[in-house]
Formats: structure tokens, C-alpha cells, sequence
């Protein structure tokens, strides 16, 4: 996967900064269409990779994921809604950030990082 202006297919994303770090931000990042991995290779397009993501990141999203015990890619859906697919009811699904996560921007919080 990759963004190609010419060649691709329309996908647009929304972010919104919540917190920044030295060397990384955390985002609230909106979808507006749902392409495969469509917010990592956006982010990685602007030089900003999901930390631990092994597809789309680089060396530095890759030792930052060491450096704070993560072991998977930061990635987590705060909401989603969806229509049910019988009732045509709109349907919205809510959930903190995981053990993990939470875990991992305490270590980016207390150390600078």
C-alpha cells in the first residue's frame, strides 16, 4: 500500500493533535473512507508512522517502540459506529486506551521521550 496521487485511489484522513512528545505526537486520527491500513500509510506518508508498526514505519518508530516495552503498533480505535445490518440502527462502540498503551505513554510522559 501506498499514496499515489496519480495512480491511487481517493482516501482522506483527519487528525487532531492531542499531546506532544520530542519524538512523536499523539493523535485522534478520523477516517473519512476505509482503505486497507489507510491511517498508517497516511501517517507514514508524512513522516509521522505509527510506533511498532513494522510495514510502514522506520528505524526510529521501531526503536521508540523498544525503547517505551511496546510490542505491537499504537494503534487503537477510542470509537467506532457502524449502521446495523438488519435494523439500519446506527450502532457506536466506545473504549479506553489498553493496559499497554496507557502503560507505554506513561514512559513518554515521565522520561521526555
Amino acid at each position: 500500500m501506498s499514496v499515489s496521487p496519480t495512480a491511487g485511489r481517493e482516501a482522506v484522513t483527519d487528525f487532531k493533535v492531542i499531546e506532544r512528545f520530542e519524538k512523536c505526537t499523539l493523535l485522534e486520527v478520523y477516517p473519512k473512507t476505509g482503505r486497507t491500513h489507510q491511517i498508517r500509510v497516511h501517517l507514514s506518508y508524512i513522516n509521522h508512522p505509527v510506533i511498532g508498526d513494522a510495514l510502514y514505519g522506520n528505524r526510529e518508530s521501531d526503536s521508540l517502540a523498544k525503547v517505551i516495552g511496546l510490542k505491537r503498533q499504537f494503534l487503537h480505535a477510542k470509537a467506532i459506529s457502524f449502521n446495523h445490518p438488519f435494523t439500519g440502527e446506527k450502532i457506536e462502540l466506545k473504549d479506553r486506551l489498553p493496559g499497554d498503551l496507557n502503560k507505554s505513554l506513561g514512559i513518554l510522559r515521565k522520561n521526555k521521550i
